[in-house]
């Protein structure tokens, strides 16, 4: 189910909380969802609403539409920089 939209976005928000080192009950303190609801997002089980999108973001200090970044995105950036 990788290309489930919800897989997709689970992954992106994972890639970028392990990025900070971040655990899902810090970025659920700090968004104000529930651990198990961020859980659940991460593993494209859960259809994420706009709103929590925006919370998700906000605690992450991060404008909405970089959790919709393909999974890999900061990656790839940073391998770009480092051979340019």
């Amino acid at each position: 189910m990788l290309n489930d939209p919800r897989s997709q976005f689970g992954l992106r928000l994972s890639e970028i909380r392990k990025n900070r080192g971040w655990s899902q009950e810090r970025l659920a303190e700090k968004s104000g969802l529930a651990r198990s609801y961020v859980g659940g997002v991460e593993r494209g089980q859960r259809n994420i609403a706009l709103l929590n999108i925006c919370r998700l973001a906000e605690a992450l200090d991060l404008p909405p539409s970089a959790l919709l970044a393909p999974p890999g995105i900061e990656a790839a950036e940073r391998n770009h920089k480092a051979v340019a």
